[in-house]
């Protein structure tokens, strides 16, 4: 008998927990490509609409950004869209954070929301690029008060000793800028906007084969739309 068979099933370790035996059958609606906007942006808005007002999704607005180092080496992160429109999709970060200069020595991006109570997933491939300190202030200046000092206070993904010294920089913060007071913006803090070049529309179905639909970037300005294998 081994140690692991000798572990109660009523005690500390059960087990590791099966993935492979882990299943969900799809059985939503499908996606035809007579359903389409004609341009991504718009059925973008539809779907975020859907997932925002009848899925259930604490965050719909939450998509993993990934992006890779002059090096080509990956990473990812889950960061909140806080604004869309025809030009893009825009987050707000710190410059000097992984991603940030990740961004700097190689822009191109991917995005990904998982609206997974809706079967669905959007995929953006796109270029990221800084947006004007205007439109970086005019977002700042919506944050609550504690995310504004929150945005001085971390120097984000830089090492630092313990939680007790994140504490004492904000501490120190909202010594400095109580509530009321008008909180600057951060100089190395500020918008990305991700221009999409392809866009993907999948849904799950039956026995996994989904349907996957792609707006494709075409050099005077509009939109190819294909269908994927899943």
């Amino acid at each position: 008998m081994t140690d692991r068979d000798s572990v109660p099933l009523d005690g500390p370790f059960d087990g590791p927990l099966d993935p492979a035996a882990m299943r969900k059958q799809y059985r939503a609606d499908g996606l035809s490509e007579t359903e389409l906007a004609d341009r991504p942006m718009e059925q973008f808005a539809r779907w975020f609409r859907q997932a925002a007002e009848g899925a259930g999704l604490v965050e719909p607005n939450a998509m993993v950004v990934s992006t890779a180092d002059a090096d080509g080496r990956p990473s990812s992160r889950t960061v909140l869209l806080k604004q869309y429109d025809e030009q893009g999709f825009v987050f707000f970060t710190n410059y000097g954070s992984r991603k940030g200069l990740d961004l700097a020595a190689n822009p191109y991006v991917s995005l990904l929301f998982p609206w997974l109570p809706l079967a669905r997933q959007v995929v953006v491939s796109g270029v990221a690029r800084r947006t004007g300190r205007d439109e970086t202030a005019a977002y700042f200046r919506t944050r609550p008060h504690g995310s504004q000092l929150g945005a001085w206070a971390s120097e984000q993904s830089s090492v630092i000793l313990s939680r007790d010294e994140l504490d004492a920089s904000y501490a120190g913060l909202a010594a400095r800028y109580p509530e009321g007071e008008q909180v600057p913006v951060p100089p190395n803090w500020g918008g990305y906007r991700v221009a999409p070049q392809a866009v993907e529309f999948w849904q799950g179905r039956e026995n996994r084969l989904h349907d996957r639909l792609r707006y494709v970037a075409e050099a005077d300005g509009s939109w190819r739309i294909e269908r994927l294998s899943p």
